[in-house]
């Protein structure tokens, strides 16, 4: 068989094979050119974003990308004296939804979305498919908005009048808890998330409503201890710097600084929940009974002066804040210490307590009170006449305890003027207690030299006068103390977020008013007002000694003193040989039944003897039958 041809190799051959499998150099330049001419482009606008335009821009990437997230700190809790808990931070979770993240393929999972969320599914679906909405200002671009970060991103564009905005946040609901939003998330609806917060709620209601007071729905502290502690409560929030991606989540490895929450201190108040129980429970008596204009309820502790219960109404519910504010703002307010009346009789523990204290008079000093004019400075004063007709001058424990208004006027009338005005001003009328909330008013009290010629009688009576509820509680609680007059308390600890006692508050005395022996007379003379002659028998315990004082002032209507309406009032404390607390009901414009005028003994008096038996047992208030002097059983007990 012939042998087959044999192929030549040469150079020449195998480059025109080779020249087949490569472009031409036409080809090669233009693709060169190509990528020369975009790399060009790309450098030139690199350089024109990074140093042209840098100053212009940058913000811009800044709002965008980076973010500060705010975490939240929690509010530190208030407790009353027994640890129960008065205010409190509940986690819970505000739902949003990016409608423009919404999947066809989700809309099956809405109506189980709106029963968790506790909507009817026709307003859920409602915000679901709005995906855009006109604004009258100007426009807005496209720009994702972060939810609850701070500094949202910058707008893309503006353009004068009405205009469409894309939609890229909105609320589904503000209060969902945890375990709830768990169960959102698990539903796997794309574009719907939750911003962890604390809401703060209060346990017990209405209890102590204007003492605890409220945080408001933008997060601010509106009133009562909630604002007055509100440094120590509401703690520092966290931070940290973010950058976020083109669907606004967090690149953790770009995450810069962060600051962790510190949460809040708490606060331990003096107030007994089962106290200022039964208080309310009072409270709610009088208004069945009475109707009144306002009433005022104050426990406290008679050696300390810290609070033990205080309460008004009308109330509120602290949970409903917003409720009961558009209805009748003036709810809210602490009327003992917003409000002032005029103290009446109460007031009268003031002329006699400085005549006693100044060695004028002794409680067996005799003053006829059957006058209906007195000359005093050498001029003639009407007093005010007394409701009852006297067939013997009256003592001055019986001025005290049968209430006489010619009594009181001839006792102010021996201390003077100045005296007697030195004297109200030292038991704390005309000035602000040192209460610790805002609000407080001082009263009135003018000085002597802006008195009228008939106001050395109407004074020492209670009238021409005005303090708050409080200032006449802690007039009386002079006398319980032993002559000091204390600084009304209601914070007895600071905690820390580790339940640490890191600052505690003790008795705080303002000020030496009487003498113990003057008090220890005048707490004497104070029982008889609750015995079977005195203006208030109502207010009287069996086996207790109960000390304290009416009050019953005609209201000023329309410039003219009312017959029909009063303020009626008893202040007391006991047991009067060794006080232990001290009880203020003050009753503004009461209507009993009957249609009699509401005189302390009336309105006030039945709710301090409700309130006093009450704290008998729970207190552990031992009892005291035998009208024993007062300074030695004070001096038996150290004090």
């Amino acid at each position: 068989m012939p042998a087959s041809p044999k192929r030549a190799w040469s150079w020449e051959g195998a480059s025109k094979v080779m020249s087949r499998g490569f472009a031409s150099n036409y080809r090669i330049v233009l693709l060169a050119s190509v990528l020369i001419v975009s790399f060009g482009a790309i450098g030139v606008r690199l350089v024109h974003l990074h140093v042209i335009d840098r100053d212009k821009l940058l913000p811009y990437v800044e709002r965008v990308r980076g973010q500060q997230v705010v975490q939240e700190s929690r509010r530190g809790d208030i407790f009353d004296a027994k640890g129960n808990l008065l205010a409190t931070s509940q986690p819970q979770v505000l739902v949003w939804v990016d409608p423009s993240f919404l999947r066809p393929e989700d809309e099956e999972k809405w109506p189980q979305l709106a029963a968790l969320l506790g909507r009817p599914i026709a307003e859920v679906e409602q915000i679901l498919r709005r995906r855009t909405r006109m604004v009258e200002t100007e426009a807005t671009a496209a720009v994702p908005e972060g939810p609850r970060l701070a500094g949202g991103p910058a707008e893309a564009g503006t353009a004068q009048g009405p205009t469409v905005q894309t939609i890229r946040w909105a609320k589904l609901a503000d209060a969902v808890d945890e375990a709830t939003f768990d169960r959102i998330q698990e539903l796997g609806v794309r574009g719907v998330g939750g911003d962890h917060e604390y809401r703060r709620i209060y346990p017990q209601n209405e209890i102590a409503a204007h003492l605890v007071g409220f945080v408001n729905r933008e997060g601010e502290a509106a009133a009562g201890v909630e604002a007055f502690a509100d440094f120590y409560l509401r703690g520092q929030d966290g931070w940290r710097d973010v950058e976020l991606d083109g669907r606004r989540r967090e690149m953790a490895q770009f995450r810069a600084r962060e600051v962790s929450p510190s949460d809040g201190y708490s606060v331990v108040l003096s107030i007994d929940s089962a106290v200022q129980f039964m208080v309310e429970e009072a409270l709610a008596r009088i208004e069945r009974e009475f109707s009144p204009e306002g009433a005022s309820i104050i426990v406290s502790d008679a050696r300390t002066g810290f609070i033990l219960g205080l309460g008004n109404t009308p109330s509120f519910n602290l949970n409903e804040y917003g409720a009961a504010a558009a209805t009748d703002i003036s709810v809210l307010r602490n009327i003992a210490i917003t409000n002032q009346i005029d103290p009446g009789s109460t007031f009268k523990i003031v002329a006699a307590s400085g005549a006693l204290n100044e060695g004028l008079v002794n409680g067996r000093s005799l003053f006829d009170c059957t006058l209906e004019v007195i000359r005093y400075n050498g001029r003639d004063r009407r007093l005010i006449p007394d409701d009852h007709a006297w067939a013997h001058p009256l003592s001055v424990a019986e001025i005290i305890s049968h209430s006489s208004n010619v009594g009181a006027a001839q006792l102010g009338m021996l201390l003077g003027e100045q005296r007697l005005y030195d004297y109200a001003r030292a038991f704390g009328f005309g000035e602000k207690s040192g209460f610790p909330f805002g609000g407080e008013i001082p009263g009135m009290l003018n000085p002597p030299e802006q008195w009228s010629d008939l106001e050395i009688t109407r004074i020492p009576a209670g009238y021409s006068v005005s303090a708050t509820p409080l200032q006449i509680h802690y007039a009386m609680a002079v006398i319980a103390s032993g002559g000091v007059l204390l600084q009304p308390q209601l914070i007895r600890e600071i905690r820390d977020a580790g339940g640490e006692t890191v600052q505690r508050f003790d008795r705080l005395e303002k000020r030496r008013v009487l003498t113990e022996q003057t008090a220890a007379a005048m707490a004497d003379m104070l029982m008889g007002v609750a015995g079977p002659d005195g203006t208030a028998p109502e207010a009287a315990i069996v086996n207790y000694q109960v000390a304290g004082k009416t009050g019953t002032a005609q209201k000023l209507i329309d410039g003219r003193y009312s017959d029909r309406n009063h303020v009626g009032s008893f202040v007391g404390f006991f047991p009067a040989s060794r006080p232990e607390v001290v009880i203020s009901v003050i009753v503004d414009d009461g209507h009993p039944a009957n249609g009699r005028p509401a005189y302390g003994r009336v309105v006030a008096a039945p709710a301090f003897r409700q309130i006093a038996e009450q704290l008998i047992p729970y207190l552990g208030v031992a009892p005291v039958r035998a009208p024993t002097r007062l300074i030695a059983s004070r001096q038996e007990d150290g004090r």
